[in-house]
């Protein structure tokens, strides 16, 4: 068994050991730990299987062609722009955004249109923006905005050329 993973095992079975402990003498933090633990696991669990069944769809129903011209190598802005409107309805947050990402590159998109569209599945999906104008106002949202993606598009495509430099680099070599 690889390092990494005993790693990981024995973590687990520490959070477990936590748990039981806190149950067992009634300690309120390792309570909320668990509470959150739960939660969290239980909404991610009833998430992830509608949204691999909706992924598998995309695959099947969504043509290449019509990935490569909103999100393909020719796409351009256009692509940024499409992925940055495709991130504001992903729901789920990171968990559902990198095998959406997945299934774009299958599907031919651009490495740093993926890149935008994960940076924005970050931070401008609505539900979250919502959440966020009520608590800090509109005007901070939407100055939060105007500078956040920008900046996704600049490093998407810094880290694109990066990527495909290094890329370039190794074959030649």
């Amino acid at each position: 068994m690889k390092k990494s993973k005993k790693l990981e095992i024995i973590i687990f079975i520490g959070y477990l050991i936590f748990i039981v402990y806190a149950i067992i003498f009634k300690n309120d933090f390792g309570l909320k730990v668990a509470t959150f633990g739960f939660n969290f696991s239980k909404n991610l669990f009833l998430l992830l299987p509608l949204s691999f069944i909706l992924i598998g769809l995309f695959k099947v129903w969504v043509k290449r062609e019509k990935i490569e011209q909103y999100f393909g190598h020719s796409s351009g802005l256009k692509g940024h722009f499409f992925a940055i409107i495709l991130a504001t309805t992903t729901v789920g947050g990171i968990f559902v955004a990198f095998p959406v990402g997945k299934a774009l590159i299958d599907k031919g998109a651009r490495l740093s249109v993926i890149l935008t569209y994960l940076g924005a599945a970050a931070v401008v999906r609505i539900p979250m923006t919502t959440f966020e104008a009520t608590f800090v106002g509109i005007k901070f949202s939407i100055i939060r905005l105007l500078f956040t993606i920008p900046l996704i598009i600049i490093s998407s495509e810094i880290i694109a050329f990066l990527l495909n430099m290094t890329h370039h680099k190794r074959e030649t070599s």
